[in-house]
């Protein structure tokens, strides 16, 4: 598996199944906390749902910044996993990667936290959670290649995980991505743009997409099924 250096000086790697890779160039850890926990407004004691695990730099920066955490991850690569020792990373981020590097079982953290990593097609093993989240971070390849996590259907899986207040965080800025949240009964709004602009949904909050980007939505959007 090819290992990548992005701007900010983080590595990710690129899929050969999907020909892309796990991150924007822009920088992994950047993309992490301005794309997912920032706007996800981690907290102690969140329950946190990492759908597309991958190198887990998003888990990695949510223990890194609280405590209490209980952080779910789906994946269905496990060379991906095996990749997460071998990643150079800032002297500040590498204590909280070494719970990552163990991904048998349910992982205890030093800050009270814990982390349980599922193998397998996240729209399959989504179906055996029965807790809700007060986070989501939605992070698979792009939608055209990783069609399935990106489904209506699955969007809707996500949903019952959801709590009413809870904030679902994508990179994907895609028209049909927002328009299959919209379908799923969500609110949505722009995230912060880093590289490009991200999307955030939630089931009660007043998340409102500006009428430009609205009409995007209402012309090229095309639920995906």
């Amino acid at each position: 598996m090819k290992v990548v250096q992005t701007r900010d000086g983080s590595f990710t790697c690129f899929s050969e199944e999907f020909k892309e890779l796990y991150h924007a160039r822009n920088g992994a850890l950047e993309e992490a906390f301005e794309k997912y926990i920032k706007p996800c407004k981690i907290k102690d004691n969140y329950k946190i749902l990492d759908i597309g695990f991958g190198l887990g730099y998003n888990s990695a920066a949510a223990l890194h910044k609280f405590k209490n955490l209980k952080i779910i991850g789906l994946e269905k690569d496990k060379n991906i996993l095996k990749q997460i020792p071998k990643m150079e990373l800032p002297k500040y981020f590498q204590n909280t990667f070494k719970i990552i590097k163990q991904v048998s079982k349910t992982l205890h953290y030093k800050n009270s936290s814990e982390i349980k990593i599922i193998i397998g097609d996240a729209s399959k093993t989504i179906k055996d959670i029965t807790e809700k989240f007060d986070a989501v971070f939605l992070d698979p390849f792009n939608f055209k290649t990783n069609q399935e996590l990106w489904s209506l259907s699955f969007i809707k899986e996500i949903k019952k995980r959801m709590k009413p207040s809870s904030i679902l965080s994508t990179y994907s800025s895609a028209a049909p991505v927002r328009k299959t949240l919209q379908e799923a009964g969500f609110n949505i709004t722009e995230g912060p743009k880093v590289g490009s602009y991200c999307t955030l949904a939630s089931i009660n909050l007043p998340f409102k997409l500006q009428e430009k980007n609205q009409k995007i939505v209402d012309v090229f959007g095309e639920v995906i099924n």
